[in-house]
């Protein structure tokens, strides 16, 4: 227990000494294990890790989905999302930030990352806002909290690394992404209206769009909800009937994923071969960097079991007397507190092999613990004094102030603070899908 504290004392350090996050658990991790072992074990263990890890057939499933993801960005799916979502909130006040939100949802659901989805809504949302006299508060609030939607609404690329850490089912945790999320875009669309209830002259109404405009908005983007219907309707068994009889899994829907992204990206006219490269590359490039901190996670995770962390937190667990609810709240203090430090993936990493042994022998559901991790990192993603989407959005739009930025942002984690609540104390809002499959 002792080791493994300071092994994760020793990661923080590192981290805020600005080590990458992956070397300074793998680093940590092969020291600890080396310790707890022998040098000569925690070589072979890091180099069985490589190799298994080069070699596992499901971690395909997160370049093909970061592939659809920078597919569909190409095509120019951002503006239609935005057209559509002003089509029909436009008129109200507040309504372009609505739209805002709303879009970046819809794209989020596509992208599956929080940073993309808020600097790419930026370019299309902020000029729009402006150009009706929003305020710049409530114009960046928007996009950096509907940003944070990337990382539950699926398909989500947290969720799948989740999934492979805890070996828990993607397609369940995918599927029980959906309720949250939805209730995600309420609860911010209800932040927007207190927001302009306050302040009128902060959100003003914009024009009203005709139903013949609507219904065109909505035949730019109809390949792109089909998209998503058969990536995630696959996983859900909606098409398991005859004479399709079709379920996939989830490296089989993120094929089929890309696969469409590609088509509807070369359809659009959207993808020349220079831009083909530079997606390939970048997909390349941040599944290097994702995969570098799983294998990162997984030799720091091998060193907490060895050292028998998990063991220990669950007999102080259990002389304490708290409890299981009050070990749960306990995690999500200590997850709000990570997220000043770390953004979402590292966090994720660094945390899971600890706790999600504990949750489990408490008796929670492990697609539930997922779900709420999830929706807790979302709230450490607009939250100062680190918010990494208000940053994110800060590099775009130069001309706001940080302070600005996260004053508008403070109604959005307030209702995100009562959805987590929501999630904890009633688990059927997040598992009565998953439960259904």
């Amino acid at each position: 227990m002792i080791e493994s504290l300071i092994g994760f004392a020793a990661v923080l350090i590192l981290v805020l000494l600005r080590l990458p996050i992956a070397y300074a658990m793998g680093l940590v991790g092969f020291i600890g294990y080396s310790y707890e072992t022998s040098t000569r074990g925690a070589i072979s263990m890091s180099g069985r890790l490589l190799i298994d890890t080069a070699q596992d057939y499901g971690l395909s499933v997160v370049p093909l989905f970061i592939l659809m993801g920078l597919l569909v960005n190409k095509g120019g799916l951002s503006r239609e999302l935005y057209r559509v979502s002003y089509a029909f909130l436009g008129h109200f006040r507040g309504g372009l930030a609505m739209a805002t939100i709303v879009a970046c949802g819809g794209f989020s659901a596509i992208c599956g990352s929080s940073l993309a989805t808020a600097a790419t809504m930026s370019k299309v949302a902020m000029p729009q806002m402006r150009r009706y006299g929003y305020a710049d508060s409530l114009s960046t609030a928007s996009i950096a909290a509907g940003g944070t939607l990337g990382i539950l609404i699926p398909p989500s690329v947290i969720l799948v690394i989740y999934g492979l850490l805890t070996e828990t089912s993607i397609g369940k945790l995918f599927v029980a992404g959906i309720v949250p999320g939805t209730i995600g875009i309420l609860f911010y669309l209800a932040a927007v209206r207190f927001t302009v209830a306050r302040n009128p002259d902060a959100g003003p109404a914009g024009e009203r769009t005709t139903w013949a405009e609507r219904l065109d908005a909505i035949r730019d983007v109809w390949a792109v909800l089909l998209l998503f219907f058969l990536v995630i309707g696959g996983l859900y068994g909606a098409f398991d009937f005859w004479p399709l009889n079709l379920t996939f899994s989830p490296t089989e829907a993120a094929g089929m994923g890309a696969m469409g992204a590609f088509l509807i990206a070369l359809a659009r006219g959207g993808l020349s071969f220079a831009g083909l490269k530079e997606v390939l590359i970048e997909t390349s490039y941040t599944t290097a960097s994702l995969f570098s901190v799983l294998i990162g996670a997984w030799v720091f995770s091998n060193f907490v079991n060895i050292a028998g962390m998990p063991e220990a937190l669950l007999a102080l667990v259990n002389q304490s007397g708290f409890s299981p609810m009050a070990v749960i709240l306990m995690i999500l203090l200590v997850y709000l507190a990570l997220g000043c430090v770390f953004e979402s993936l590292s966090m994720l990493l660094l945390t899971v092999p600890i706790f999600f042994p504990l949750v489990i022998s408490l008796g929670f559901d492990p697609v539930w613990f997922g779900i709420v991790v999830v929706v807790v990192t979302e709230i450490s993603l607009i939250t100062p004094p680190v918010g990494l989407n208000v940053f994110v959005l800060r590099g775009v739009v130069e001309d706001v102030s940080t302070a600005t930025i996260f004053r508008g942002v403070t109604p959005f984690w307030v209702v995100d603070i009562i959805r987590l609540a929501l999630m904890v104390f009633v688990p059927w809002l997040i598992l009565v899908l998953p439960n259904s499959m």
